[in-house]
């Protein structure tokens, strides 16, 4: 039996690096820097079009403009950055809500004084600003982030429509964080325990059969009291959305997620079609073999993730799992494991579960000018230990892509998620390399219920969230009614072996990113087989991949994903290259069936 982990011992960040409180006067002299240098560029307004045949003088402007803009920049994300991170450990305390609500209305306000900057530059014609480029050649280092403001010119407003959706912006903003909140303060009753949301979603993976199925009722019971409150988010949103594309013309509610994605809609197309093919080899027969190996025909679905082994699973101190991701990055390159090392010898990792403390993992890049920021909920399990790996991976990779400066440094979700999965498969194959024979068919299923849950899951999300936003173009979707499109998507995914218990049509209100981030989701699948694919390339020569690696992650957003993955010879615009990921996850399907 494992000692219980002594979560008072895990480490919490400390934001002063960012400012000192919500009374700290950096903040407002920080604003005021933003709003100085934003002012400075509303100042060159017109000039951009007026000097458009003066490619030296173009050039000039543009160049001086982009600096004007990423500082107002910096200076209006690294306060927002602060509010976002100090509220999202502390969802119970209103002033945090309040500040942080806020300053989102300050910031919109004052950046929207600049709207015009990016509408002239989509005034300009292609070889005007080419001919800027070679006419001022420090100018061209800005090639790759016009690129991505021009994506969107087929789908610009007039000036003033679009200052109206960013002064109105806020106020829509507040129901995504209606959602949050709501989220953040559920508590599911699990016999005399009374727990918080990651709390219960942990407990889905308990050894104990009867301890998971009291916490997933327990859990349907909470979503079910909020589902009207959550669903109202979703439909006003979705709506908010609809109303948008509709005026700007996108042919699908996806489209601007691709576009900010700089992906093709072929290619998530390509990407969800192999997934589909792959339902039942992968997701289906995995189930069957799961029930079987647990001597049963059809499993629960709070089963989904039941360990094999009705032991208590192995546990994972913190320094263990520091050790085990710092070792892991070391044998892909050293300069990876030092960079990682950084968060652990600062105050930048906050690991600690707490009340208020809201669920779910990320790494916040503030901006390029100063250090990222990791948030996870340590409870010592095997997946805990993959996030932490999975976290600092985007960690060091926003590090690696800071000196870009904080625009070029953006990169798109398809790529975003490179670094953090590939994070997550070197400390795999760390366990896997020292478990013993007992313990490799555990570990075995783990790995594949990781790779089902971060691919087939998420396009199933995906299909769900297609659904809902289609049947919310006839009208308000009840939540009864999200809960019928949601069991038919698990369902598909799933597969016959998995019962879909009573209760689990509200599971779909926990999943975030519906309300905040719509049609994020595909991205963790696109980046989980994008990865299999570098994987495969560091298998067959580890020693020259790593440069080529570190190029890529510093590279930041000034690659597509096309030209990024050339260097390796794949091309993710075919099927094939994303057939060919979800065929390493039947292999490992395969290889679990000889064991099973």
């Amino acid at each position: 039996m494992n000692a219980p982990l002594k979560t008072d011992a895990l480490p919490q960040w400390n934001l002063g690096d960012l400012y000192a409180g919500r009374d700290d006067p950096k903040i407002e002299a920080d604003i005021a820097l933003a709003k100085a240098d934003n002012d400075a560029l509303v100042a060159l307004k017109g000039r951009f079009v007026a000097n458009r045949r003066d490619a030296r003088l173009l050039g000039e402007l543009l160049d001086g403009g982009i600096k004007l803009y990423e500082a107002a920049t910096n200076g209006l994300w690294g306060v927002g950055a602060y509010a976002g991170l100090s509220a999202s450990v502390a969802r119970n305390d209103p002033a945090w809500s309040k500040f942080e609500g806020d300053l989102r209305a300050r910031s919109a306000q004052i950046a929207a004084d600049s709207l015009f900057f990016t509408l002239e530059i989509n005034e300009l014609d292609d070889n005007e600003i080419e001919a800027a480029f070679r006419a001022h050649p420090p100018a061209a280092r800005w090639r790759p982030w016009v690129r991505r403001v021009r994506l969107t010119r087929p789908h610009e407003l007039t000036p003033d429509l679009e200052r109206m959706l960013i002064d109105r912006a806020p106020a829509v903003a507040n129901w995504s964080r209606l959602s949050e909140e709501t989220l953040a303060a559920l508590t599911a009753k699990v016999g005399r325990e009374s727990l918080s949301l990651s709390e219960v979603l942990n407990r889905l993976s308990d050894p104990d059969g009867a301890r998971r199925k009291q916490a997933a009722q327990a859990l349907a019971k909470s979503l079910a009291e909020r589902t009207p409150t959550l669903a109202l988010c979703f439909n006003t949103l979705a709506f908010e959305k609809q109303v948008e594309d509709r005026w700007r013309k996108y042919p699908t509610p996806a489209a601007s997620r691709h576009i900010a994605n700089e992906v093709d809609a072929d290619a998530v197309a390509a990407l969800e079609a192999a997934v589909v093919e792959a339902y039942e080899p992968v997701s289906h027969r995995y189930y069957r073999l799961k029930a079987r190996a647990m001597g049963r025909d059809v499993l629960d679905q709070w089963d989904r993730n039941a360990p094999l082994d009705t032991a208590q699973p192995r546990g994972y101190g913190w320094d263990e799992a520091k050790g085990m991701v710092l070792e892991s990055f070391s044998a892909l390159a050293p300069k990876f494991a030092d960079t990682a090392q950084t968060f652990f010898a600062h105050p930048w990792i906050d690991a600690r579960p707490r009340p208020g403390k809201q669920s779910g993992a990320y790494s916040h890049p503030v901006t390029a000018n100063r250090h990222p920021y990791v948030f996870m909920n340590y409870m010592g399990e095997r997946r805990d230990v993959l996030t932490l790996a999975h976290e600092l991976g985007h960690a060091v990779h926003q590090t690696l892509c800071a000196p870009l400066g904080t625009l070029l440094a953006d990169t798109p979700l398809t790529l975003a998620e490179t670094a953090s999965i590939f994070g997550e498969g070197l400390v795999f194959e760390r366990l896997l390399a020292n478990a013993s024979k007992a313990e490799r068919k555990g570990l075995l299923a783990g790995k594949i219920e990781d790779g089902i849950n971060t691919v087939v899951r998420q396009i199933a999300f995906h299909r769900f969230e297609t659904r809902f936003h289609a049947a919310r173009l006839e009208g308000e979707v009840s939540h009864e009614e999200i809960g019928k499109i949601w069991m038919t998507s698990m369902g598909e995914s799933l597969g016959p072996a998995i019962k879909l218990n009573k209760g689990y049509e509200h599971y779909w209100a926990y999943v975030s990113h519906f309300v905040h981030a719509p049609f994020y989701v595909y991205a963790y699948a696109f980046g989980d087989l994008l990865v299999r694919g570098l994987m495969e390339k560091r298998r067959e020569d580890p020693a020259a991949f790593a440069p080529l690696y570190e190029d890529l992650l510093a590279a930041g957003g000034t690659r597509t994903y096309v030209e990024a993955l050339a260097p390796f010879g794949l091309n993710p615009r075919e099927k094939a290259f994303w057939a060919a990921g979800m065929k390493q996850m039947e292999r490992l399907v395969d290889e679990f069936e000889a064991l099973v």
